[in-house]
């Protein structure tokens, strides 16, 4: 379990986050939702430690690690760009993390990654020969080819659209379910944010807003900023929402 005690970040005397407190369950898929400038980047490089917190403590599965550097804790990102190898074709991008340390993933779970992400046919295809899909699934595996405690994406189905965002999204939900990774997810779309994950963290001016269940937020926003701030990136959404939620709850939930 990922335990978040009280955690605040400043730069120059100028808050970003403020007193964030939440504890994220192993398998879990959260997103932390909220309009540009919230400080979602911050929590997110909290967590993975790019960044110290100004005060406040940081717990996995009951060991401090607010003072661990990045690399002792075990976790890993996707970032939103995808940051692939363009001089490497796909597989040896995907096995890259595993030249220093081979006895992470066996050969033969390399392989079983590579089935369930859907990349057998493009391992020797250059990085430019993708669609971004396609990249988006081989920066997945690269990653969990690492086997990391907690699994970090930026914004990782911004550039997606259609039928590859869906795809992807269930792609990542068969990989927390399958390998009980804890995963964490910044994004600014609201629709994706409740239609990926078990809870959902909505943060507004570095503050908490809301960190509930999708349909809790949706049928009992805690608030006019929740409220309005998923009602309104929803609105040209709604035929998604509306299908997994209920017409009549997501109405009443504006009144």
């Amino acid at each position: 379990m990922l335990e978040l005690n009280h955690v605040s970040k400043s730069y120059d005397g100028t808050p970003i986050l403020r007193d964030i407190s939440i504890q994220v369950e192993e398998g879990e898929i959260v997103s932390i939702l909220g309009p540009s400038g919230c400080g979602k980047t911050t929590l997110l490089n909290l967590i993975l430690g790019i960044t110290d917190a100004s005060s406040g403590q940081i717990f996995y599965n009951g060991t401090d690690i607010t003072d661990l550097p990045m690399e002792k804790r075990g976790f890993n990102i996707v970032f939103q760009d995808y940051a692939l190898f363009p001089n490497l074709n796909v597989y040896k991008n995907i096995t890259y993390g595993l030249k220093n340390k081979p006895q992470i993933s066996s050969k033969q779970e390399v392989e079983d990654l590579i089935d369930l992400l859907g990349l057998r046919e493009h391992l020797y295809k250059r990085i430019d020969q993708l669609s971004g899909g396609q990249k988006q699934r081989v920066a997945l595996a690269r990653t969990m080819v690492m086997k990391p405690k907690i699994l970090l994406l930026d914004e990782p189905l911004s550039a997606l659209d259609g039928v590859i965002k869906e795809s992807i999204k269930d792609r990542i939900k068969t990989i927390a379910k399958e390998f009980k990774l804890t995963t964490i997810i910044v994004t600014h779309d609201p629709e994706e944010a409740l239609t990926l994950s078990d809870r959902v963290l909505i943060i507004e001016k570095g503050q908490i807003s809301q960190y509930a269940k999708p349909d809790e937020i949706i049928h009992t926003p805690k608030n006019n900023f929740v409220r309005k701030f998923i009602l309104n990136q929803l609105e040209i959404k709604r035929n998604n929402i509306y299908t997994l939620f209920g017409d009549r709850e997501l109405q009443a939930a504006a009144l």
